[in-house]
């Protein structure tokens, strides 16, 4: 269980929007840092 907010959080809510890798880089989500990933969640909720 990843509390909200959190990192597994994160790579968690990534992986069901279908993100297993960073869209540039292409590595895998839990290689980055929080912020990284709010961002990219961010993002991707915009779209």
């Amino acid at each position: 269980m990843a509390y909200y907010g959190s990192k597994g959080w994160y790579v968690k809510a990534l992986r069901e929007m279908g993100m297993t890798r960073h869209p540039i880089e292409r590595r895998k989500l839990k290689m980055y840092k929080t912020f990284v990933l709010r961002n990219l969640y961010d993002q991707a909720l915009e779209k």
